[in-house]
């Protein structure tokens, strides 16, 4: 039987943001992992390696590049990589979306 058959909620993992310390859903966020062959984004959330979070916004990834990401995955990225990364920083948005409601 599920959790919600039972009456009961589905365990819904947390994460925190490493460039603004706040707690959300896994899912609402984006993996950035270390591993043998070096930093990468993980699109998957499954790869092996040491794994650290970013909301999908501008301002979090900038201030996990200026360090905070590096100290979470126990790792100094190397020029390539910190390219890599900034670029995808660069298509983000500045601002959560706003809701309508």
């Amino acid at each position: 039987m599920t959790p919600e058959a039972k009456g009961g909620r589905r365990h819904v993992p947390q994460r925190t943001c490493v460039g603004c310390r706040q707690v959300l859903a896994k899912r609402a966020m984006t993996r950035v992992v270390r591993t043998a062959q070096g930093v990468r984004i993980d699109p998957t959330g499954k790869a092996n390696g040491r794994g650290a979070y970013l909301h999908d916004l501008a301002s979090c990834w900038q201030a996990g590049l200026q360090g905070s990401l590096e100290h979470a995955l126990r790792v100094r990225l190397t020029p390539a990589e910190r390219l890599t990364l900034e670029e995808h920083m660069h298509r983000l948005p500045d601002e959560p979306p706003h809701d309508p409601t």
